[in-house]
């Protein structure tokens, strides 16, 4: 039974929305231990959504620390078929100014310590998803229009440099990843975007820009009172843009490759399969299991 079909990923502020109705808090135990906390499922423009605070409430979880395959294999067990991630990130050009909105086509890893946490397979069953496009297109269109509808300046395109923390970049750090060509930093994004399109899940990010990180002459260190600010700014951004994008998802079918993203993915014989990590992954994999 689909509990949710939109599930929205981001701190806690996003669901404290006056048009959020019917409000339910839900627990989900999942192979992979407990989510980051209880989802909140609600209500919203007709459509029911299930919201996750991805460092529990409180912000009690630090990235690394973060269950991301707890987090979407829950979303998945709920019925969640897309989710929008709203996620706060450092700007690494002059053009994403504090307050801006950008909608990442592409992810770099900089992670080290989240190799457990970045993929649904193993023990027994190997699988090799495409991801040359991270992100789900169609997903990203409803995002950017969603925008232009809540009058906030967004940016489409461009890389999310995903990067370990918890501590902010060095200067030096920050140099080298604008002479990548990176765009915006942030520390949470890559590994859900991963877990979804294993989970066959659509999955796009709203990144919130708090900051210039430390590279800009004129912000040279990063503060955290500043970041805090400007997050709280773009919360009422955030909730107005969601609204909108559930609004325009509520009746759209997907018609986009994200749900048979592991057709052609799942290298080991079925007849191979140890019984136990069929069982653990029966969420993601079922559709594909023969009689």
């Amino acid at each position: 039974m689909t509990t949710a079909s939109i599930g929205i990923i981001g701190g806690s502020g996003l669901y404290q929305m006056p048009e959020l109705t019917e409000v339910e808090e839900i627990r989900v135990e999942t192979p992979f231990g407990d989510p980051s906390d209880a989802f909140i499922v609600g209500t919203l423009e007709g459509t029911r959504v299930a919201f996750l605070p991805r460092h529990g409430r409180g912000h009690r979880l630090l990235p690394t620390e973060l269950p991301f395959r707890a987090n979407i294999y829950a979303m998945k067990a709920l019925g969640v078929e897309r989710i929008l991630s709203a996620s706060a990130v450092g700007s690494l050009q002059e053009q994403y100014a504090p307050l801006d909105m950008v909608i990442p086509g592409q992810f770099f890893d900089r992670t080290r310590a989240r190799a457990q946490e970045s993929t649904f397979f193993g023990e027994g069953i190997v699988a090799h998803v495409t991801f040359a496009h991270p992100v789900c297109e169609s997903l990203g269109d409803v995002l950017e229009q969603s925008c232009g509808a809540a009058e906030v300046k967004v940016h489409r395109g461009g890389t999310y440099l995903c990067m370990e923390g918890p501590a902010f970049s060095t200067k030096a750090e920050s140099n080298v990843y604008r002479s990548w060509g990176m765009d915006v930093i942030g520390m949470t994004n890559l590994q859900e975007a991963k877990l979804a399109r294993e989970a066959e899940i659509c999955y796009a990010t709203l990144a919130l820009v708090t900051d210039y990180d430390c590279w800009h002459e004129d912000h040279d260190a990063v503060s955290v009172e500043t970041v805090v600010e400007y997050l709280n700014k773009n919360v009422r951004n955030a909730q107005a843009i969601m609204r909108e994008a559930v609004k325009s998802l509520s009746a759209a079918q997907r018609a986009c490759e994200c749900g048979s993203a592991l057709k052609s993915a799942i290298f080991t014989p079925q007849e191979l399969w140890p019984e136990a990590t069929t069982k653990k992954l029966d969420a993601i994999i079922k559709k594909y299991r023969k009689p």
